[in-house]
C-alpha cells in the first residue's frame, strides 16, 4: 500500500449508511483517475455484500474501508475483499485483528505518544487525525523528538483538508492525504480533477 501510495499519494473517503449509493461518485472518480478510496464502514447488514458489488463495478480503485473502530469492522472488509482499513483511532486489539486477517491496517494518531506507541505496535503507515487543525508542519516537527534513529512512519494526512490543500501538506514531509467532506461541490470535484493531473504529471 505504502508503494501505491508514493504513485498517487491520494485517498478519496466517501460515506453512506448503503454503499451502493456511492458508485456514481465511484464511477466519477475512476473516472478522474483517483486510485485510492475509502468506503466508509458502518454495520449494516448488508455492508459486505454492497461493497462487494461495488468492487466488481469498480475493478480499476483500490478500494478500503473507512472509520473502523471495532474488529467487527475488520471482519467485514476483510469479507468484502477490500485491500486495507483505516480507523480514526490506536487500538491495539484492531492492530492485532488486522495481522491475523492479513489485512492491511491504518491506525489514526495524533499524539506524540500515540505516534510512538503505533510504531512499536509495528505500524508502518498511520493516519494523523485530524490533521487540519494540528497545521502541516506538526508531522516534521515529530521527527526530532521521536526519531532516535527509527524514523517515523509513513503517513497520511486526513480530517478538513480539501484538493488544494493536498500539495502544500505532501510538501510539508506527510506521505498522502486523505479528502473526504470537502467534495461537496461542483467547484471541489474541479479542483480534484486539476490535482489529479498535478500529481499523475509530477
Amino acid at each position: 500500500m505504502i508503494e501505491a501510495l508514493h504513485r498517487q499519494p491520494l485517498l478519496v473517503v466517501l460515506r453512506a449508511f448503503d454503499p451502493l449509493e456511492l458508485l456514481p461518485a465511484l464511477e466519477r472518480l475512476q473516472g478522474l483517475g483517483v486510485q485510492h478510496v475509502e468506503i466508509a464502514w458502518s454495520p449494516s447488514p448488508h455492508w459486505v455484500a454492497s461493497v462487494q458489488q461495488l468492487r466488481q463495478h469498480c475493478a480499476g480503485l483500490a478500494l478500503g474501508a473507512a472509520s473502523v473502530v471495532d474488529c467487527s469492522g475488520l471482519d467485514a472488509a476483510a469479507a468484502a475483499g477490500l485491500g486495507y482499513a483505516v480507523s480514526p483511532v490506536l487500538e491495539h486489539a484492531l492492530v492485532e485483528r488486522a495481522r491475523e486477517l492479513q489485512l492491511a491496517f491504518v491506525p489514526g494518531v495524533m499524539s506524540p505518544s500515540e505516534v510512538h506507541q503505533a510504531r512499536l505496535w509495528g505500524c508502518s503507515l498511520v493516519k494523523l487525525f485530524p490533521a487540519a487543525p494540528l497545521g502541516r508542519s506538526y508531522w516534521q516537527r515529530l521527527a526530532g523528538p521521536l526519531g532516535g534513529g527509527q524514523g517515523l512512519p509513513h503517513c497520511i494526512a486526513a480530517g478538513g483538508l480539501g484538493p488544494d490543500d493536498v500539495e502544500a501538506w505532501l510538501a510539508a514531509g506527510v506521505d498522502a492525504v486523505a479528502l473526504g467532506g470537502s467534495l461537496v461541490d461542483a467547484a471541489a470535484w474541479e479542483a480534484l480533477a486539476r490535482l489529479v493531473e498535478r500529481l499523475e504529471s509530477r
